[in-house]
C-alpha cells in the first residue's frame, strides 16, 4: 500500500512559503494580464466591428495568429527572441506577463468580436429608426448585449489560461507549478506534491469563477 507523506510538505516553513508565493505570482500575473488583454482585445474587436480601413484587416490577422499558435511558443518567442531582436533585458516574470497578455488579446478579441456581431438586427434597426448615433448604439445596445451574452465565454477563457500558467515555470518564473517542482526535487514525493497542486488549482479556479460572477452580477448587470 502506498505510504502518503504529506507532512513532508507542510512540516517545512520554506515549502509552505514557496507555495504561498507561487499562488500569489500565478494569480497576480493572470489577473494583470487578463485586465491588459481585455483592454487590447476590446480595441481589436472594436476596430473589426467598425471596419476601420487596414486596421480591421491587421486586427483579424493578429487574433487569428494568436489563436493558432501555442502559448508556450508565444512564451519562448517573447522570452528569448524579442530580447535578441530589440536588445533589452527584462526579468522572467515580465516576459511571462507580456506573453499571457498577448495570448489573452487573441482569445478575448475573438469572443468580443463574435459578441458584437451577434447583436439582434431588430434592436439595431429600432435604434437606427430613432436616429441614434453609431457611438450611442454601440455603447447602449451592442456593448451591453455582448458583455452579458459573452460573459460565460470570457470567464471560461480566463480560467483556462490561468490553468495553463504552469508553463511559465519553464522560463524560471517562481509560480505555483515551479514551487511544486522545486519541493518535489527535494522530497521526492511527486504523488503528494501534484495532489496538492491539483487541489490548489481547483480551489483557485473556483474562487476566480465565483468572484467574477459576483462582480458581474453586482456591477455590470445592474448598470445594463
Amino acid at each position: 500500500m502506498f505510504d502518503f507523506r504529506f507532512f513532508e510538505i507542510y512540516r517545512s516553513s520554506e515549502y509552505m512559503f514557496l507555495i504561498l508565493d507561487g499562488i500569489l505570482i500565478s494569480s497576480s500575473l493572470t489577473l494583470i494580464s487578463a485586465g491588459l488583454g481585455f483592454i487590447l482585445a476590446f480595441i481589436l474587436a472594436a476596430l473589426i466591428y467598425w471596419k476601420v480601413t487596414l486596421l480591421n484587416f491587421l486586427s483579424i490577422c493578429w487574433i487569428d495568429f494568436i489563436r493558432n499558435t501555442p502559448l508556450i511558443v508565444q512564451l519562448f518567442f517573447v522570452t528569448f527572441a524579442l530580447p535578441l531582436i530589440f536588445q533589452y533585458v527584462w526579468p522572467f516574470w515580465a516576459h511571462a506577463l507580456l506573453a499571457l497578455t498577448i495570448n489573452f488579446t487573441g482569445y478575448f478579441g475573438e469572443i468580443l468580436r463574435s459578441g458584437f456581431n451577434s447583436t439582434p438586427n431588430n434592436q439595431l434597426e429600432a435604434a437606427y429608426s430613432l436616429n441614434l448615433s453609431k457611438i450611442t448604439i454601440f455603447r447602449k445596445i451592442v456593448l451591453p448585449h455582448t458583455l452579458i451574452k459573452m460573459f460565460p465565454s470570457l470567464s471560461s477563457q480566463f480560467i483556462f489560461i490561468f490553468l495553463t500558467t504552469g508553463i511559465i515555470s519553464e522560463i524560471g518564473v517562481n509560480d505555483l507549478t515551479h514551487a511544486g517542482l522545486y519541493i518535489d526535487s527535494r522530497t521526492f514525493r511527486t504523488f503528494e506534491i501534484f495532489i496538492v497542486l491539483s487541489i490548489l488549482y481547483v480551489a483557485l479556479s473556483l474562487l476566480f469563477k465565483t468572484s467574477l460572477e459576483v462582480i458581474f452580477n453586482k456591477t455590470l448587470k445592474k448598470r445594463m
